[in-house]
């Protein structure tokens, strides 16, 4: 009997392995990924929160001038950011595959080119700043010029340590240690607030006066996980003598993901930056919300973009291994997660907007519209954005690249700039148009990221 026992028992272990088999990350490795990506994206945006919060109390013209100048430098960011995806696809693909030895040879490429690839642009900001902020921004008020041209020089120093601290947290992303990362966000962003408050307040240096902090803090991160990354006891680290030689096979693999990815956000990031110079023609108060407005939609963000990575590494691991069993469990899996999560935080982020914005040195006219502009903002971002963004990365790390590519530009052009100067302009609707504009990209992308997953064409794609 109780042989009989034993053996039915064993029968039904097998049957609930053979339905529920062992997967590649467990719910409490998803779960030590996100939880720290959570919080050290929450604390990466609250650098743009404090700043325009801070240098509110210099007056709208500098609120202006940052907010103006962050989507410029948002471009550079996300080259920056595409070039680090790149690296993270490639590597989170050759631990899936087990080959650790060529994952530490792609990293250290990856750092070698972000390196070179950043110090390039920021000696071009550096020689032509005033003629690019003339040209994006020219008609301008002069106060808010004079603004945009000093932000501008000062956070053009801290490109090579955004690329290169990027370099590093894609490595430490792709082994699956987001703690490293979200504790070196804690102490930069301490950095950078305490910064803040002393160069506003006790400096009165203005938009000097928060643009040095975020310069500080950012090379601290830079100088810190590069420090993390060298170290020997890691299985996948960088290599000195990787860093400095070229190896034409591991640049075209990161290449193959990051130039598409660069190109995509390259031109995203210029048509917000001529967006913005559309914005600069519905006066100061206009500006001054929607810079406020962007403020408080990057922390609305936060789910969708802390997601971003944990899509990466997930799929690119589960396609390294050659699972597609598990890389559409995981798609539908951290969908799910990211529409729950992002449901709930954008109620909140709303709910506590207008008290937030007593503390803002601006007009109630500014904090009426921006108040509407969270609102049409945190509808999508919560219900279309997970669609559009993180569900999207997961495709790229499968290695369908050039089709989410070109969907991304097709609706970024044809959709956002398009309808941006229609019900912006030509309807009047000032920058509440332009944001429905920004929500109907996504709805679309969403849409056709939703239609190519179901298609099934993103399992015939190969990065390694």
């Amino acid at each position: 009997m109780r042989k009989h026992q034993s053996s039915l028992e064993l029968d039904q272990q097998r049957q609930q392995q053979s339905e529920n088999p062992n997967r590649i990350f467990s719910n409490r490795q998803l779960k030590e990924m996100i939880v720290p990506l959570l919080l050290e994206q929450f604390l990466l945006m609250l650098v743009g929160l404090s700043d325009t919060f801070i240098v509110s109390y210099a007056g709208e013209a500098a609120v202006s001038g940052v907010s103006l100048v962050n989507s410029f430098n948002t471009v550079f960011l996300y080259l920056f950011t595409a070039l680090a995806s790149g690296g993270c696809v490639v590597v989170s693909q050759y631990i899936g595959s087990g080959e650790k030895e060529a994952a530490s040879k792609a990293v250290s490429q990856l750092l070698m080119v972000s390196t070179v690839f950043s110090i390039l642009i920021t000696a071009v900001v550096l020689i032509f700043n005033q003629k690019l902020i003339l040209a994006v921004f020219g008609k301008v008020e002069p106060d808010v010029r004079e603004a945009c041209i000093t932000y501008l020089r000062i956070s053009a120093y801290s490109y090579p340590a955004l690329a290169v601290y990027n370099a590093g947290a894609a490595l430490y992303r792709s082994v699956g240690k987001t703690k490293t990362t979200m504790y070196i966000s804690f102490a930069a962003n301490g950095i950078n607030v305490v910064g803040n408050v002393i160069g506003v307040f006790v400096l009165k240096a203005g938009v000097a006066g928060v643009a040095y902090p975020s310069l500080i803090s950012r090379t601290f991160s830079a100088i810190v996980i590069t420090v993390l990354c060298f170290r020997e006891s890691m299985e996948i680290h960088y290599r000195k003598d990787f860093i400095f030689q070229w190896n034409g096979k591991l640049l075209g693999q990161i290449l193959s993901i990051a130039v598409p990815n660069g190109v995509e956000s390259g031109i995203f990031q210029f048509v917000k930056v001529a967006l913005s110079s559309v914005v600069a023609l519905f006066g100061t108060y206009q500006i001054a919300a929607n810079g406020i407005a962007q403020s408080f939609w990057s922390v609305a963000a936060l789910i969708s973009v802390s997601m971003g990575p944990v899509f990466i590494t997930v799929i690119g691991q589960c396609m390294g291994a050659g699972d597609i069993p598990q890389a559409e469990y995981y798609f539908r899996k951290l969908l799910k997660v990211t529409l729950m999560l992002s449901l709930v935080w954008n109620a909140l982020i709303f709910a506590v907007t207008p008290f937030i914005l007593r503390f803002y040195a601006v007009s109630a006219e500014t904090r009426r519209l921006v108040i509407w502009l969270v609102l049409i903002h945190n509808i999508s971002n919560s219900l279309i954005f997970p669609f559009a963004d993180p569900f999207g990365k997961g495709l790229r790390a499968a290695g369908d690249v050039r089709f989410t590519m070109g969907v991304s530009l097709f609706t970024t052009i044809g959709v956002r700039l398009v309808f941006s100067l229609l019900l912006g302009l030509v309807l009047d609707l000032g920058v509440v148009g332009i944001a429905l504009a920004m929500c109907l990209d996504w709805l679309i992308r969403a849409i056709i990221f939703w239609m190519r997953y179901r298609s099934g064409k993103w399992k015939a794609y190969r990065v390694i």
